[in-house]
């Protein structure tokens, strides 16, 4: 309770440093056109004033350098002779602007640059006197907000309290030396005042088989992380999904959570199995989750009161829990049928060094069996009208060329199969106005999703064969970071929309695949160092979270919209309360996830 109180203590200064600072509403349109004076900027805007000298009309164009070769769209007109013309601008990447002549048909200048949030910039288009070529004056008008400072003040708040939660146990740990004192600063059951409760409780934790608490910290993290950017992420564009290729941390969750859930699998499967439960029982267990999982998903998350009456017209098919629900059952076949519940001893010493691979061959097989299909259908499969092997977002991106190819064979597919019922408003749609409907949980993305979690099942794989010898645990991690790490590296050519195979969530590219592998074993390595090796932290608070994940995650969504998760936005032009409020409702979360476990309470299916 201790470290519940250390977090809202900080959240409420944030409160305090809000009251006087100015807030956010949600992302309109990317750009807007107004009189000069316009109205009031909101968050991630700028204002820019465009001022015509010259004797011909002018026109302005805009692109964003996030969006790939995307044809340029109209901005404002100018009209000769002093007249003005202004526009409301997005501040969240880099844009090129172009003015063109009609008159000259050419270009008078061409720039680049990030505007920053709130700020009121000019554009002088004039013509020198001893020249017959125009050119462009820039000029700030007034002086942008900084847009960051709301995420610093967070960051440091919640650094104190990190630091908190560490030097205070510490300090407590030394102090507090008698059993006395124990008794009446801590309220944990094992220093019940009952001795013979305590005892009790005490021989009940060892005999229950232990946790891996780096697993659970991982899997709260994560979740904490989720319910953070579904809450909005502070409106920041990095605590949102990518408009198409590249990597945002909204895009890191749904791969560390399939990830864990791999590995979950192997630890939890290794151990029944050696406990005798057969393969039945176990093929019992694995069609009731499943099932809970879709239905959870397609009947729960896919309706909220505020929708209305329910309506097969509007419903979405694939999901989130859909896509972790038939992951997790194509994952615990493959352990149950071809897992291993003894580690035979190998006379060749090289073989025994990769035991923990060449003991599972039938996953393998079928795992590059998989990755063989999605490559044959992404990048053969013909789509009417677009070019085979496409990527990209369709729309205005490539030159304008495919307008209608969003997702190339995966959208194709997904249209075909579910119709309406799919995700209307991908991450793309936006930057690249796209008119097709596209969902990043698709049924061609499985397939990959499959895989990611193939990595953490050889997580979990590396813990069950090297168990109690942390080095070569850590070391095996670290070589399966290096070789996804360069696998994803190779495809992606280090660029975000160049490459074999760019780096893209939406389709759960197979770079994407690697690269996400490689971070999900540098991050459970690591935690796996200081929680479960070190013993330096014991995985608080993510380790709440972490043990309840579902309640967590079908609370947080069924409930994100009401009070006291969130509220009606005051403040509209910065990034202040709208933080806050993401802060805030991830904390109750971390909170109720607290007292959840107090009460030894884990929703479990």
């Amino acid at each position: 309770m201790r470290s519940s109180i250390l977090l809202f203590a900080g959240l409420l200064f944030l409160v305090l440093v809000t009251s006087s600072r100015e807030g956010h509403i949600k992302n309109e349109e990317f750009y807007s056109l107004f009189s000069e004076d316009g109205p009031p900027l909101k968050m991630d805007q700028a204002l820019l004033a465009f001022h015509n000298q010259l004797t011909e009309q002018v026109k302005v164009f805009y692109t964003s350098d996030y969006c790939y070769k995307c044809v340029k769209q109209h901005l404002v007109t100018m009209k000769p002779n002093n007249n003005n013309a202004s526009a409301v601008i997005s501040t969240k990447f880099t844009l090129t602007l172009e003015l063109e002549s009609q008159t000259r048909n050419a270009t008078v200048c061409r720039w680049s640059q990030i505007y920053q949030e709130g700020g009121h910039y000019s554009v002088w288009i004039q013509m020198p006197a001893a020249s017959t070529d125009p050119f462009c004056n820039f000029s700030v008008d007034k002086s942008p907000n900084n847009a960051y400072l709301p995420l610093l003040v967070a960051a440091l708040l919640l650094a104190v309290i990190a630091l908190l939660f560490v030097v205070v146990p510490f300090i407590y740990r030394r102090c507090c030396t008698s059993k006395c004192i124990r008794v009446i600063c801590c309220q944990d059951p094992l220093y019940s005042m009952d001795n013979e409760g305590a005892e009790t409780a005490h021989d009940t934790v060892e005999a229950k088989p232990s946790r891996l608490l780096s697993l659970d910290a991982f899997r709260g993290f994560a979740l904490t992380v989720m319910v953070f950017v579904n809450y909005g992420g502070g409106g920041y564009w990095f605590f949102q999904h990518a408009p198409w290729n590249g990597l945002t941390v909204a895009d890191l969750v749904m791969p560390w959570f399939v990830f864990i859930i791999g590995t979950s699998v192997v630890l939890a499967f290794s151990s029944m199995q050696k406990r005798g439960v057969s393969r039945l029982q176990l093929l019992r267990k694995i069609t009731w989750r499943t099932v809970v999982l879709l239905m959870l998903g397609f009947c729960f998350l896919n309706y909220s009161p505020r929708d209305g009456p329910l309506s097969w017209s509007w419903l979405r098919i694939p999901g989130v829990l859909q896509r972790l629900g038939f992951t997790y059952f194509v994952l615990s076949l493959l352990q149950t049928f071809w897992g291993q519940t003894q580690i035979p001893e190998r006379a060749h010493q090289w073989r025994n060094a990769a035991q923990d691979i060449f003991l599972y061959w039938p996953q393998w097989v079928i795992i590059i069996l998989l990755e063989t299909l999605w490559l044959c259908i992404t990048f053969l499969m013909p789509v009417p009208n677009c070019p085979a092997g496409y990527l990209g977002a369709g729309g205005i991106g490539d030159d304008g060329l495919y307008p209608n190819c969003t997702g190339g064979a995966a959208g194709y597919i997904d249209r075909w199969v579910f119709g309406d019922n799919m995700y209307r408003y991908p991450t793309c749609k936006e930057m690249y106005l796209t008119v097709q409907p596209f969902d990043p949980e698709g049924i061609l993305g499985t397939i990959n999703s499959i895989v990611m979690g193939f990595l953490g099942m050889q997580a979990g794989k590396i813990i069950v064969f090297y168990k109690g010898k942390y080095i070569q645990i850590l070391c095996r991690y670290l070589m399966w970071a290096v070789v996804l790490g360069a696998s994803a590296a190779i495809l992606s050519k280090c660029t975000r929309d160049g490459g074999f195979i760019p780096v893209n969530k939406n389709l759960w590219s197979l770079s994407c695949v690697m690269s996400m592998g490689s971070f999900s074993f540098l991050l459970l390595g690591g935690m796996f160092f200081i929680i479960d090796v070190k013993g330096w932290w014991r995985g608080q608070p993510f380790l709440y979270p972490g043990m309840n994940s579902i309640f967590v995650y079908v609370g947080h969504s069924l409930l994100g919209f009401y009070f006291p998760f969130s509220w009606e936005m005051r403040f509209q032009e910065s990034h202040w309360e709208l933080l806050l409020q993401n802060l805030w409702g991830t904390g109750l979360w971390v909170l109720i996830a607290f007292l959840l476990y107090r009460k030894k309470f884990l929703l479990k299916i």
